[in-house]
């Protein structure tokens, strides 16, 4: 049995709030799990969930478009918003190829996030500040982080690589504390850090996702956290965030529960769509 020293995420189990969010969740995921549509159907729900999820994270990071559009739409690169929502649906459909890698090196999955963002630079697919030579990599002193939602101030290149080397450890050494507390401290630390030179949210975002399904959570990603993050709104998300980032119980206990509640959301917006797809309306 781990303690607390040797296993920090768990202490933040007994946070404010926290228990009562990892219920939640849980009985949230459990009511979709449990669906008779997901008996038959369960890929065409996922599929789906991926698509939603990357609407939200996109609109998130500014590019807030119809669910309908998203899904229509074949030409990503024309404008800053379409290539953000070309980045969000790139990461939705690598997300499931990583998860076996990130539990044994999750900065390799981290790097390779950034890279499937940002696209191939030579292409014109790649957009918002990534440079070619620093995509798939963190910053180096005196690059500029293009990250249109989070403003706090940018930890230093030497802080960012310590961090980043904790959180990694933290990840390949495990973890008792439940799949919620460990998928919203990666997704806090990743924007407080924003290792990259862009799409930041949208890498944290999806690293959040992976870390609920990898955790056996959410083991065929039905529940989108980024449709209940974008669901609940910038101000709230932000406001969440400057929780985690003044350290104090309250303020990660809070984090931690609104990214339950975001779960808690996509979770139920993946009901609907059992429910659309065994009236026959979808």
């Amino acid at each position: 049995m781990s303690t607390h020293a040797s296993d920090p995420l768990a202490a933040l189990g007994s946070l404010p709030g926290v228990a009562d969010a990892v219920d939640s969740v849980r009985k949230a995921v459990d009511r979709v799990y449990g669906h008779r549509v997901m008996r038959r159907r369960s890929n065409e729900i996922s599929s789906e969930a991926a698509l939603r999820g990357a609407r939200g994270s996109a609109a998130l990071s500014g590019a807030d478009w119809a669910l309908e559009e998203v899904r229509r739409r074949t030409d990503f690169g024309a404008d800053p918003e379409a290539r953000t929502v070309g980045a969000a649906l790139r990461l939705g459909a690598e997300a499931g190829q990583l998860l076996s890698i990130w539990r044994q090196s999750p900065l390799r999955v981290l790097a390779r996030l950034h890279l499937v963002a940002a696209g191939d630079p030579g292409s014109g697919a790649s957009g918002g500040g990534a440079a070619g030579d620093s995509v798939g990599r963190p910053r180096l002193d005196g690059e500029t982080v293009d990250e249109p939602l989070v403003t706090s101030p940018l930890p230093s290149p030497d802080e960012v690589a310590g961090r980043l080397e904790g959180l990694a450890e933290l990840i390949v050494a495990g973890s008792e504390a439940p799949a919620l507390v460990t998928a919203a401290v990666v997704h806090g630390e990743l924007l407080a850090l924003r290792p990259f030179t862009s799409y930041n949210g949208l890498v944290a975002r999806a690293a959040e996702r992976i870390a609920l399904v990898g955790s056996g959570l959410d083991p065929k990603a039905v529940c989108p956290a980024e449709v209940g993050h974008a669901e609940q709104g910038r101000a709230a998300y932000l406001a969440a965030f400057e929780g985690y980032l003044s350290g104090t119980p309250e303020g990660v206990g809070g984090w931690i529960a609104h990214c339950g509640r975001a779960v808690e959301l996509g979770a139920r917006e993946s009901t609907a769509v059992c429910e659309a797809l065994q009236r026959g309306a979808a």
